[in-house]
């Protein structure tokens, strides 16, 4: 087989995993200088840093002022566990997933709190429930980015302003590319390695007055461990808002963490980090509007994400192909453009179907992106022609 010419202009930053995500344009180590390493997170300094980096998140992302902000332990899926152990109980619940981490909730909320009332909303990938048959006088759980299937919800209008229960959003996709609508939202999860490049292992806790409300009302019938423990006495504890951490955090990600949101304001803020995510969705999308061989996993293009944007392979030659032979062929073409160095990690997550998943966030320069759409093209050629050779 003949090999096909190289395209001519490679990425920049060939990093375009959806987790941990591309560092911020311009970052080194050196950007990390100032942390407070080999202290206490209880010393001054580093109550310091914790509080700023609560204190800048709420800034960048326009959370509301009387909404808490806690660091917490075990990244996003600390986050959400804290909030579904802690919260759920009094009402019924609805659960919507549409991709494999809402479905890993539903299974927590059914099968380990093993809630005697729970309603299941569920879609294929690719799809959103009916949000219209969702109850609100019900507690409800939801990803607002499905991260494995880049399917979102389009916006909060689906959530009435009355609700009698809670709304917990898992949005660690999301935040700082997408706006949330606070007014809607009881508990906002996410993670630092997301939109923002930080690193692993802490979360963020998003607590509406309507939430702590609820803890401070609510005993749940099973034991808590420590770690998910938000009140004491009756009373929400104060000080994991205020930057004094349930465990001890990594106080190099703090300032890492840190850097990232000196960044994103010094480059517009918000409005800036959408942009950026909205610019680099375009990018891929004028490509996919042009190719006869790819599409988008999300089938209305107003859910479609600006963050992880899943593709499918529709070249009919491959679609006629079993499912093994599909996923086969999806890895390969992976392998192919890792081993030119110009896309590390983009193949489809384990449980979705074979394609690309390819991050789109604000991190990621919208050039790159440009310059890796050729490659595309090279990969799936060069692939389909190795697998004509081999028939």
């Amino acid at each position: 087989m003949t090999a096909l010419p190289l395209p001519d202009k490679r990425p920049a930053n060939p990093r375009f995993s959806s987790g941990p995500c591309a560092k911020r344009p311009g970052w080194s180590l050196e950007a990390l200088a100032d942390a407070a390493l080999g202290r206490s997170h209880r010393a001054k300094l580093g109550k310091n840093k914790l509080a700023e980096a609560i204190d800048f998140t709420r800034e960048i992302l326009q959370v509301p002022a009387g909404y808490r902000i806690g660091i917490v332990p075990a990244s996003d899926t600390g986050a959400v566990e804290m909030a579904l152990w802690s919260l759920l109980g009094p009402r019924g619940v609805d659960m919507v997933a549409w991709e494999s981490f809402g479905a890993g909730w539903v299974t927590d909320v059914v099968k380990q709190l093993k809630l005697p009332d729970v309603r299941r909303f569920e879609a294929p990938y690719g799809e959103l429930p009916d949000l219209a048959q969702i109850d609100f006088d019900r507690d409800v759980i939801f990803t607002w980015n499905g991260t494995t299937s880049g399917v979102r919800v389009p916006n909060g209008d689906f959530i009435p302003a009355d609700r009698q229960g809670l709304t917990i959003c898992d949005a660690t996709s999301a935040a700082f590319a997408q706006r949330l609508d606070f007014a809607k939202l009881d508990v906002v999860t996410f993670s630092w390695q997301k939109v923002l490049g930080g690193e692993g292992a802490h979360g963020m806790l998003i607590l509406s007055p309507r939430a702590v409300e609820r803890l401070e009302s609510y005993v749940p019938a099973w034991p808590l461990p420590k770690i998910f423990r938000m009140t004491k006495g009756g009373k929400l504890i104060e000080g994991i808002f205020r930057g004094e951490t349930i465990n001890t955090p990594s106080m190099l990600a703090v300032e890492d963490y840190l850097d990232a949101l000196r960044w994103a304001k010094e480059i517009g803020g918000l409005d800036a980090l959408v942009a950026r995510a909205d610019a680099n969705f375009a990018a891929i999308d004028r490509f996919v509007e042009k190719s006869g061989w790819l599409g988008h996993l999300a089938v209305d293009p107003q859910t479609r994400s600006n963050t992880s944007v899943c593709l499918s392979i529709v070249d009919p030659d491959i679609a006629a192909l079993d499912a093994d032979g599909q996923a086969a062929f999806a890895k390969g073409l992976v392998a192919l453009l890792d081993k030119q160095g110009v896309a590390y990690d983009i193949g489809h997550y384990r449980d979705a179907p074979p394609g690309l998943r390819i991050w789109c966030g604000a991190t990621v320069e919208t050039s790159d992106l440009e310059a890796l759409m050729p490659w595309l093209d090279w990969a799936f050629a060069q692939q389909k022609a190795t697998l004509k050779a081999a028939a």
